[in-house]
């Protein structure tokens, strides 16, 4: 089970930036893919989770949309009218079937989300 984040970089407030998390060794229909962040000196926080049996979503953020195409293995975590409060090192990370706060076992590599002028 591997997952693969990309899609952070520089971006000016109020700006918009899709992540994506590419899935490799399990289907998506059997696990919930959550995004985390964290920040320097910050506790990672959960950001947005999709469940894998029903595609339910939540997300903290009004902004953030998460939605995912199994055809690619792929999550997508959509964030607009970013904020510099939401620079951070984003991670999705997977668990089986549901979301929840915790029992993530598979975690990506992590891809850098900063927003500043």
């Amino acid at each position: 089970v591997q997952l693969q984040a990309s899609g952070g970089g520089l971006v000016q407030p109020g700006g918009s930036l899709r992540l994506s998390c590419v899935a490799s060794g399990f289907t998506l229909d059997s696990y919930a893919i959550a995004w985390f962040r964290q920040a320097p000196g910050k506790e990672r926080e959960r950001v947005s989770c999709i469940s894998g049996m029903d595609s339910r979503s939540s997300s903290v953020q009004g902004r953030f949309t998460i939605s995912r195409d199994n055809a690619k293995n792929t999550v997508y975590l959509e964030m607009n009218s970013l904020k510099p409060d939401d620079t951070a090192v984003y991670y999705c990370a997977a668990r089986p079937y549901l979301c929840a706060s915790s029992g993530y076992r598979s975690w990506g590599q992590g891809t850098q989300v900063t927003v500043s002028s």
